[in-house]
């Protein structure tokens, strides 16, 4: 087919564009297309981990039902190191440190909500795994270091909580009057709701008011 000399010219003009940027622009769209296949990679490879962290974790509830705590903290530890990211790894740290807890093996449950706070990156059980940190070192007399973990603004939701287990802490340093307004604050902070409004009550009323001078 023979072209007219416009033709022609658009055709001259196109390859010199070609020939300077063509190798430029395809390198554009291979890159963007292995970001798309990268993408879908990543997203398929997530929910396959998700996918098996919660087969894990289904085995962990079932030990748990069992009363098998060796169990619990075998499947722990493998579901940490395979899916550590999620949390499902988390929420079975959280219930490994309870029957290390129940079984006095407190070294090993400060161990798991340790990784909870320092490893996990599921802000929502670290803020549960500080405060059942703090009441393992309360039964190992750290008091200090109870309190260094309960420092610092925590969100509202969480505030009744911290404050109760910092009045744990104070008391048993000796400390009554501080752990007293520690529970009012938890108190305080607890909507009628609260599941710990009772407890916080009675917990006041085991410690009498400093007398006012």
């Amino acid at each position: 087919m023979a072209y007219d000399l416009q033709e022609q010219e658009q055709l001259a003009t196109f390859k010199a564009w070609w020939e300077k940027y063509g190798n430029f622009l395809l390198a554009v769209v291979t890159l963007a297309l292995l970001a798309v296949a990268g993408w879908n990679g990543w997203r398929w490879y997530e929910r396959r981990e998700a996918a098996s962290a919660s087969a894990a974790y289904e085995l962990v509830l079932k030990a748990l039902g069992e009363n098998n705590g060796a169990r619990v903290k075998e499947l722990t530890g493998t579901l940490i190191q395979n899916h550590g990211r999620t949390v499902f790894a988390s929420m079975s740290a959280l219930h490994a440190a309870k029957v290390n807890h129940e079984a006095n093996d407190l070294p090993a449950a400060r161990a798991q909500l340790k990784w909870v706070i320092d490893k996990s990156g599921h802000e929502e059980f670290v803020l549960i795994a500080r405060v059942r940190l703090a009441g393992v070192l309360l039964d190992e007399k750290s008091y200090d270091e109870a309190l260094k973990v309960l420092a610092g603004d925590v969100p509202v939701a969480h505030q009744t909580a911290f404050a109760d287990r910092r009045g744990d802490v104070l008391l048993a340093q000796g400390k009554a009057a501080e752990a007293r307004a520690a529970w009012q604050v938890a108190l305080d902070k607890a909507d009628t709701q609260h599941p710990l409004r009772q407890l916080l009550q009675l917990k006041l009323d085991s410690v009498p008011a400093p007398a006012v001078s």
